[in-house]
């Protein structure tokens, strides 16, 4: 079965005019990381094909906008520049980057006043960083780490009109529960968490990012997300190396690690973590994915799948949470984690249901990755 059959071909100005709506005149600039962003210098990295994402940054966006892009969606600039690689997902961005030139620049100086649109398009997650320059400096901007051919194929290909009303009835759907209660099947074990999210209003990642308000999309975007008030009980992970563990949590954090599966040694790494700095172990999102699209290896469009659901660790400033990173012991901590199930992700552990509580009523939302019928109803609606 062709997986890419149902979407259209990618086109670049398409997605930025969905997604923008610019105005004449607006300018543009793609951010890129590198270990080292002189790297950039005459387009060197492009000879080095560990960086393909920085690679589609340039072929697809840099060059789409420059062979006819830029003219028509009536916009200026369309220029690349590079930052040193942050090493974790959302951590503070530095202000060197350099140019295809050579120049050395700095972002809060010469990029962010300077530009309407920002496009990062990065090995790791710049959503939060940028979400808070976007709000300090006045841009609008989108954040698409991890892009690999599949992505530009399917999760944005499509029309970000029709992602944002499916996101809004979902929303519509689960919005002002009182909590949710997850159940997991892993090894022959069932386990329970339960989040709270208090009655507050369900926000969407829908992947508009238009008129004059500040703000930064996050694409492949399709999902509905809560910053949760608390959390208990306990959920299984899948670590890097293949190793599972299970979670103990308690005020909504996460206490404890104990070994499932794998290295004694990767359980213990997250243990002398989470007691050297506990704030690494907060419950800062619960989110639940809206878009049909297939695997693409690549978190960031997986997590948007429906059926599948992810819970995060860490920093929730750019999602309307408390925990900036300033809160954390180190700022290399000072991350935001998706922990993502999904049946190729986890095949290991199930998500054998999901359940809302709200006005004093149990509903099921999810069961074996599945939408259930609540779910099912709204998109039909």
């Amino acid at each position: 079965m062709d997986k890419f059959r149902d979407f259209p071909p990618f086109s670049l100005t398409r997605l930025l005019s969905t997604v923008f709506a610019p105005k004449p005149g607006e300018r543009i600039a793609i951010l890129i990381d590198l270990p080292d962003p002189s790297g950039i210098k005459d387009f060197a990295f492009l000879s080095n094909p560990e960086f393909s994402i920085q690679r589609h940054a340039h072929d697809v966006f840099f060059r789409g906008l420059h062979e006819g892009g830029l003219a028509e969606l009536g916009l200026t600039g369309g220029d690349l520049f590079a930052y040193a690689i942050t090493g974790g997902s959302n951590l503070d961005l530095p202000d060197r980057c350099v140019a295809p030139d050579g120049r050395e620049l700095s972002l809060e100086r010469d990029v962010y006043p300077h530009y309407q649109i920002i496009l990062c398009i990065s090995t790791f997650s710049a959503t939060a960083p940028l979400t808070a320059f976007a709000k300090r400096f006045g841009f609008r901007g989108a954040t698409l780490h991890g892009v690999n051919d599949i992505i530009l194929r399917t999760g944005l290909a499509v029309d970000y009109n029709e992602v944002s009303r499916q996101a809004e009835k979902l929303r519509k759907s689960l919005t002002r529960a009182d909590a949710f209660e997850i159940d997991f099947a892993v090894g022959g074990q069932k386990v329970t968490l339960r989040l709270q999210t208090d009655g507050q209003e369900a926000q969407k990642s829908h992947g508009l990012c238009r008129g004059e308000k500040p703000d930064v999309a996050n694409l492949p975007a399709g999902e509905v997300y809560f910053v949760p008030t608390g959390a208990t009980g306990e959920f299984p992970m899948r670590y890097k190396d293949g190793t599972l563990g299970l979670m103990h949590v308690d005020a909504g954090r996460i206490r404890e690690a104990t070994l499932l599966v794998g290295r004694q040694e990767t359980i213990d790494e997250h243990n002398a973590k989470l007691s050297s700095d506990p704030m690494t172990g907060e419950l800062g999102e619960l989110g639940f994915g809206t878009q049909v699209l297939p695997p693409s290896g690549r978190d960031i469009q997986d997590e948007k799948v429906l059926g599948t659901l992810h819970v995060a660790t860490g920093r929730s400033d750019h999602l309307g949470g408390h925990l900036t990173p300033e809160k954390f012991a180190t700022a290399l901590n000072a991350t935001h984690d998706d922990i993502l199930f999904a049946p190729h992700k986890t095949p290991e552990i199930n998500v054998t249901q999901a359940r809302m509580y709200r006005d004093g009523r149990t509903t099921v939302v999810i069961e074996n990755y599945q939408p259930a019928e609540h779910l099912r109803a709204a998109l039909a609606a």
